[in-house]
């Protein structure tokens, strides 16, 4: 964790210091999720892990308190981010009991693949409230006490697939696509507030939820000749845009997706 006061940094790394910011990562019980939280907190923020699994919570909540930096940092809350009901309450008592929320990263999401035509409609709906509905309430939820400080970060996980398509994934597609169009449109409605909002798009990275991709030797061939960076993203790799959005450095920086994707959308 950075405990290097502000005002002893270079300008330029100052911009980037979190102390003192609260930061609720949504999702982060595993995976990315964890690891942004991870990423945040190396930067000086307090992390609240956020997931609908208490006790997954607790087990990451327990594996960042080995990392350096003081265990007082780090603190989970477990609700389900596609109830709205849920959510407020959980908010509340982050705010009363940890401090105002300075940093919201929408990052809980699903998928599942099927072609178009048998597609499961309960899986449609499964996909948009985790992949677009939590994104909505959850904001919803922060951005009230954001508008009062006239001061907040937001930054939403998007997607490659919120620009490109694959086939079997096109209800993932949609949720990824209108999930950057909401970002926009959160710029735009609390921007006068002093308030960033921004998305991250994840290439495909080596989490636990992509490990049969990268076992496919077929699939990981063929990604790793598609993207210029020839190799499969590390969450590792997601931290410093992260780190970016969240702080003073993206002040100007509104209603962007900041694609990290070892170049696969600029490739055909």
């Amino acid at each position: 964790m950075n405990t290097t006061p502000t005002s002893s940094l270079p300008a330029a790394l100052a911009m980037f210091n979190l102390t003192g910011r609260v930061a609720l990562v949504t999702g982060s019980g595993s995976g990315i999720g964890l690891a942004l939280a991870e990423g945040l907190r190396s930067a000086g923020a307090r992390v609240v892990l956020n997931g609908r699994n208490r006790d997954k919570l607790q087990a990451a909540a327990d594996k960042l308190r080995q990392l350096p930096g003081p265990s007082e940092g780090v603190f989970i809350q477990a609700f389900d981010a596609t109830d709205g009901a849920a959510v407020k309450a959980g908010v509340a008592e982050i705010e009363r009991n940890v401090g105002p929320i300075d940093i919201l990263v929408n990052n809980a999401g699903m998928t599942f693949r099927s072609s178009l035509e048998t597609f499961p409609p309960e899986q449609w709906h499964n996909i948009m409230r985790t992949n677009l509905d939590s994104a909505f309430y959850v904001s919803q939820a922060v951005v009230p006490g954001m508008m009062a400080r006239q001061a907040g970060k937001i930054i939403n996980i998007c997607s490659v697939m919120s620009e490109l398509g694959r086939p079997g994934t096109a209800p993932y597609t949609a949720s990824k696509g209108a999930l950057k169009m909401l970002t926009k449109g959160m710029a735009v409605d609390w921007g006068p507030h002093g308030i960033q909002v921004n998305g991250i798009g994840p290439g495909y990275f080596k989490t636990e939820l992509t490990e049969a991709l990268v076992n496919d030797a077929t699939f990981s061939g063929w990604l790793i000749g598609r993207t210029p960076a020839k190799r499969w993203g590390q969450v590792q790799d997601l931290v410093g845009a992260a780190v970016f959005l969240s702080s003073d450095a993206s002040a100007f920086v509104n209603g962007h997706v900041l694609y990290v994707d070892g170049g696969v959308t600029a490739s055909l």
